[in-house]
């Protein structure tokens, strides 16, 4: 059996993450791909347990060198439990955040020691790099309208809340990424349509499900 395919996506708030992965996932099973969906920090149950306590806020007080260790904890968990074995059987893992949302999120706007955050990173994937990183990019300003109209009457997790040049210093950050590791990672305009952004994620998928199908087929 062919080794499935593990795509990550990233990006600001309310760039539509969410929205796109579902898209995304409806089109592989259409074409009969097994394809599993899941998110960060989550995915496992080890992993929703320590989620509450992040985006709550509860560990801020801690520090971003807590926070950066609890994602860490809980990504380890994901990619055990989750990910790796679906990876294994010839799924397509689909999963909303991972590695490089740390890079952001605690690294650079919280600050983190690089070669710290390096580290963590390397344990708590323990190789399990993403084969393709979909970021998604969009006018801070913007994300923030709306994750604002997405979330109604309920109030800010940890991470929306924050100023607008802490949201645009992470922008910035996504596309630094992106610039140093082109070999995986594709920015897509999220700013247009719901419909050209998933046209434009397809059609960067398509080549490694293309490659994924004809390994497949020389291993029969």
């Amino acid at each position: 059996m062919a080794r499935g395919i593990f795509i990550t996506f990233e990006g600001g708030e309310g760039a539509g993450k969410s929205t796109q992965i579902v898209t995304l996932a409806q089109a592989l099973r259409g074409t009969g791909l097994e394809v599993l969906v899941t998110r960060e920090p989550g995915g496992s149950p080890g992993a929703e347990a320590v989620r509450h306590v992040l985006l709550s806020g509860a560990a801020e007080p801690f520090g971003p060198g807590m926070e950066a260790l609890l994602f860490a904890a809980a990504r380890s968990d994901h990619v055990e439990q989750v990910i790796r074995p679906a990876v294994a059987r010839g799924a397509v893992v689909l999963c909303d955040r991972f590695m490089d949302s740390s890079r952001v999120y605690q690294g650079v706007t919280g600050n983190l020691d690089a070669g710290f955050m390096r580290a963590l990173e390397k344990v708590a994937i323990n190789g399990m790099v993403p084969d393709l990183t979909i970021i998604l990019d969009l006018d801070a300003e913007e994300g923030l309208r709306r994750a604002t109209a997405r979330r109604g009457s309920d109030g800010a997790d940890r991470y929306e809340k924050e100023t607008l040049e802490v949201h645009r210093r992470r922008r910035e950050a996504f596309l630094d990424i992106a610039r140093a590791e082109p070999e995986r990672c594709v920015v897509i305009d999220a700013g247009k349509s719901p419909q050209d952004v998933a046209a434009a994620i397809a059609e960067a998928v398509h080549p490694l499900v293309l490659r994924s199908e004809m390994a497949e087929e020389g291993a029969a």
